[in-house]
């Protein structure tokens, strides 16, 4: 587990994030999806990133130094959030020059609510980055809200989709920030891509 995190800079520019001489892994999904719940879950720290049960909080890209030796990044959620249309094209346009540009990035982590039939923003936004080349992982979210049974239910209907235009589908994890499900996958797979 990770024993110490600490908030470091937010911006707008990848060019202005800290030097790219530490690894780093990025959280991203749909606004409210449980993204900060679950960066607060990962590193224990209630507070570190802020949650909001108003959809699009996170407007910055943040850094987070964890264990003084990666970087852990929290990004803008894509899709809805209460802003005008010339703000969210910003956001993602700060995203993709994020995602494209990061060379010390080594995977980007995309949150997914398993409580919904497949998104087509998640759909499009996973397909995007299979194309530009960008490693990813799925972590489907909020795991306590349902049964076990309906979460795999999700996570099948979502591979089906994927499996259309997929040749080998990314890994996927299940969470639960209010159980701390998935909490030990995750950080195993954290750690064997420092090692590597």
């Amino acid at each position: 587990m990770f024993d110490k995190a600490e908030f470091i800079i937010s911006n707008t520019d990848y060019q202005k994030c800290p030097a790219p001489d530490k690894p780093e892994f990025a959280f991203i999904g749909r606004s409210n999806v449980g993204k900060s719940s679950l960066i607060n879950m990962m590193t224990a720290r209630k507070g570190l990133a802020k949650t909001s049960g108003s959809p699009g909080k996170t407007q910055l890209i943040n850094h987070f130094l964890i264990d003084e030796s990666w970087y852990l990044v929290d990004l803008p959620g894509y899709g809805y959030a209460k802003t005008s249309k010339k703000n969210r094209s910003a956001w993602e346009l700060m995203i993709q020059d994020y995602l494209l540009n990061r060379e010390n990035l080594q995977i980007v982590f995309v949150l997914i609510d398993s409580r919904l039939e497949p998104q087509r923003i998640d759909i499009e936004f996973t397909q995007w980055l299979g194309e530009s080349g960008v490693p990813l992982a799925l972590v489907f979210t909020k795991a306590d809200k349902q049964s076990m049974n309906k979460s795999q239910q999700s996570i099948a209907k979502f591979k089906k989709v994927m499996k259309q235009t997929w040749a080998d589908l990314p890994m996927i994890f299940l969470s639960s920030s209010e159980t701390g499900l998935g909490k030990a996958e995750l950080s195993e797979y954290i750690e064997h891509i420092l090692e590597s």
